[in-house]
């Protein structure tokens, strides 16, 4: 029975979220079958080249005065300064300030994914509470061109103490914005180092990167509009939960609160004035109900796997049917599918069907089996994560 459910529930929801780009796409564009033009590609209506995304949004400068930084200085290279009195921590402190032309494809290409993985001792969880680790579903490749079949689905890149780094998210609708969401869904441990430092720098989104799935070779002499069709899109705020920033429920010092290991962005585009949703011609909702594995007949994850075998340049997906996961006996348990995915695959979305041919994103991958590739697991998203949500949708939607 196994077997063939999941099989069959893998077909129906990958359908599910191809009609779901394409007819959110329609509703709003007659040329919905055509790729994305060149003014789409700049984030916004056609001549609009200069940046529209304020220098000072919200403070930032006063934020960075605060501890002592100038914003100028910063744009100039003071970013590369990891030092402890100098990396924001406090979800009060973020700050993003835009550097126009920072992400250039050779620092992209090397970008790395803050791998984040659990010993299988670990992974054994408590009995009765961890369902048995669930056989490696293979990961295919998502149809071409991404922006007709995932467009919601991208790549965050951004800058940590170690280098340039990668993960993937997702956009989400905004209900007090519809229509008009500048909202993306990804993984705390993507903008956050958790316990062990502050938030990641130079944080940006590019959705349906790679749209017509060009190899990595080819990748490297495409044009600006294959490698990014509907532009860059720079967070100007961000919110992550409380446990992943402290690590509250970490089962060691080495570890985070993976249970909560997910965040918000708001994003704006670099160029342009359109709102991410209006940009792609979609977004998804997120379902925060916490669902339990046994009444999910199957879930689907998807993103940019980079480590070996995969090399970062194709959008993946995996579908089976939830298990499972307890890392410690006081916190929620996670979501857990088989999965070949690897890391670079971090913060892209989980979707269950909701009926009606409908999806929405129930969750997101957090971590994986160390030494192997054989699952992925990912928080629920109960109250917390609603609350977090809410937050960054009353506050800084709009903007």
């Amino acid at each position: 029975m196994r077997s063939i459910r999941p099989a069959l529930a893998a077909a129906s929801l990958a359908v599910a979220l191809a009609l779901t780009a394409t007819a959110c796409q329609s509703a709003g564009d007659p040329k919905a079958d055509a790729k994305p033009t060149a003014s789409a590609s700049k984030g916004g209506d056609s001549g609009a080249d200069e940046a529209q995304l304020p220098d000072d949004l919200d403070g930032i400068a006063d934020r960075l005065k605060e501890h002592g930084i100038d914003v100028d200085k910063w744009k100039n290279g003071e970013w590369k300064n990891w030092d402890k009195d100098k990396w924001l921590r406090e979800a009060k402190d973020f700050a993003n300030p835009v550097i126009k032309g920072l992400w250039s494809e050779e620092r992209k290409k090397s970008a790395k994914d803050p791998q984040q993985t659990i010993s299988s001792k670990a992974a054994a969880g408590n009995e009765g509470v961890t369902d048995p680790e669930p056989r490696p579903v293979r990961a295919e490749q998502e149809r071409k061109p991404y922006w007709k079949y995932a467009a919601p689905v991208g790549k965050i890149f951004f800058d940590t103490p170690e280098g340039t780094a990668v993960c993937s998210g997702t956009v989400v609708k905004d209900p007090r914005n519809p229509g008009k969401s500048n909202l993306v869904w990804t993984a705390g441990h993507c903008v956050h180092a958790g316990q062990k430092g502050g938030w990641y720098r130079n944080i940006v989104f590019t959705p349906a990167y790679n749209h017509k799935g060009l190899s990595a070779r080819a990748l490297e002499s495409a044009g600006p509009q294959d490698k990014a069709p509907y532009g860059e899109f720079w967070a100007d705020w961000i919110s992550t939960s409380n446990e992943w920033i402290d690590g509250t429920t970490a089962a060691s010092p080495d570890a985070g609160s993976y249970e909560y290991d997910y965040a918000v962005l708001h994003v704006k585009p670099e160029r342009g004035n359109k709102s991410l949703e209006e940009t792609i011609g979609t977004a998804l909702p997120v379902d925060f109900s916490s669902p339990s594995p046994k009444s999910v007949d199957a879930m689907g994850a998807w993103g940019y796997p980079q480590a070996p075998p995969y090399d970062g340049a194709l959008m993946h997906k995996c579908v089976d049917r939830p298990g499972r996961l307890s890392l410690t006996p006081s916190s929620p348990t996670m979501y857990r599918i088989g999965c070949t995915m690897t890391a670079g695959s971090s913060g892209g979305g989980w979707f269950r069907s909701t009926g009606g041919g409908k999806l929405a994103l129930v969750s997101n991958t957090s971590i994986g089996p160390a030494g192997s590739n054989g699952w992925l697991a990912g928080p629920q998203l109960g109250d917390g994560a609603k609350r977090v949500f809410d937050t960054m949708s009353e506050k800084y939607g709009s903007k």
